[in-house]
């Protein structure tokens, strides 16, 4: 009952009931990533394309799609990867979670969260004030 619940009052803690019956209804599945996270497709969208979308395996967190199926989701190819050989380019890196709002958050020198003394001004900055 308490999965229920949180699936029908939130989107985030993953598929929504509505998905889910869309899924049910009309979803083929295409394949599946190494995050767990299930591709389906089925019917068409508002510019007569087949819809594609994605049931994440926990939170929904579209930063972890791979790259291969960021393609295929967005329409870029029309092969999914699990129908080609995909092999990611080198310069792709593999999916780190979003740390905004964690102890791992970026902060950039001078921040007021990095705990170190800010730099000196150097003075070649003058401070505005009104004529």
């Amino acid at each position: 009952m308490k999965k229920f619940l949180i699936q029908f009052f939130t989107w985030w803690n993953g598929t929504t009931l509505n998905t889910r019956f869309h899924t049910w209804r009309k979803g083929t599945k295409v394949g599946e990533d190494e995050f767990g996270n299930v591709y389906y497709q089925g019917g068409t969208d508002s510019e007569g394309r087949t819809r594609r979308w994605v049931m994440y395996n926990g939170y929904s967190e579209a930063s972890t799609i791979p790259p291969g199926w960021h393609g295929w989701i967005h329409h870029k190819v029309d092969v999914p990867p699990t129908q080609e050989a995909y092999q990611a380019r080198e310069w792709q890196k593999p999916h780190r979670p979003n740390m905004t709002g964690t102890p791992d958050a970026y902060r950039p020198q001078g921040s007021i969260m990095t705990g170190e003394d800010r730099p000196r001004v150097t003075g070649d900055y003058d401070a505005w004030t009104p004529n």
